[in-house]
């Protein structure tokens, strides 16, 4: 209760606690779109339940992998080397999230573009289980939180500030998902643009774990310029609809 009262009494901890809870919430925008398109893959019935449990246990992850801060700051150093070129255990897991996020954006695709067919000719969407959907959205949230949590001890080394800061940007997470989830599900287009950014941000995480880091600011601005124009395209179409 101390640290408490005298985090709460100091100015430095309350800008130390805005900053990182903004950065918690526009790094989480990656996971949401993620999870907004695995949820929907889910029975429809069961989809809330799919993402407040695995948001739950991605909380339950993300504040155990802060608790270890110390040793996932350690994660930074090279364990081997692969032609030359040192690779850390961050690399390899933004590697292996990378790789994953392209394949499954990649076949997500493809099922869109070329979906295969059911007896009656429409298309055959095939339903995620809840227990499936729930390993993916934790694993793919550890990857994720990798990099924030090693940005946030940088920034700060008051454990509840962190804790704070997580916390929020989950609740934040919590509440945004079912809408997103549900606006991509009605709006076609907008789910071949969230199908496109998972595409991209699985390259940029490959191409970080290679060492070549490209700043998150860029491609979160290039999502929002193709969010306006998506959203200009469907103002238009909504329009040319009501015309007479």
């Amino acid at each position: 209760m101390d640290t408490i009262a005298r985090l709460a009494a100091d100015p430095a901890s309350w800008a130390a606690l805005a900053t990182l809870i903004a950065m918690e919430v526009v790094l989480g925008v990656d996971n949401l779109v993620f999870i907004a398109l695995l949820s929907n893959r889910v029975e429809a019935s069961r989809r809330t339940l799919a993402r407040s449990l695995g948001l739950m246990l991605a909380l339950i992850f993300r504040l155990a992998m802060l608790a270890s801060a110390a040793a996932i700051v350690h994660l930074t150093g090279p364990v081997t080397t692969v032609l030359g070129h040192p690779f850390s255990v961050r690399d390899l897991l933004l590697l292996a999230g990378g790789l994953f996020l392209v394949w499954k954006a990649t076949t997500e695709i493809h099922e869109k573009v070329d979906p295969d067919e059911a007896d009656d000719g429409s298309p055959k969407v095939a339903k995620l289980e809840v227990g499936s959907a729930l390993v993916q959205i934790v694993l793919i949230d550890i990857v994720f939180s990798v990099d924030s949590i090693i940005t946030a001890v940088g920034m700060t080394s008051e454990f509840p500030i962190m804790v704070i800061a997580v916390v929020f940007a989950v609740g934040v997470m919590m509440v945004a998902s079912g809408p997103l989830a549900g606006f991509i599900h009605r709006n076609p287009t907008v789910l071949m643009l969230a199908l496109s950014f998972l595409l991209m941000i699985g390259m940029t995480l490959i191409a970080d774990g290679f060492g070549f880091h490209i700043e998150r600011g860029y491609i979160y601005a290039a999502m929002f310029f193709s969010s306006l124009v998506e959203t200009l395209n469907a103002l238009a179409r909504r329009n040319s609809r009501r015309a007479p």
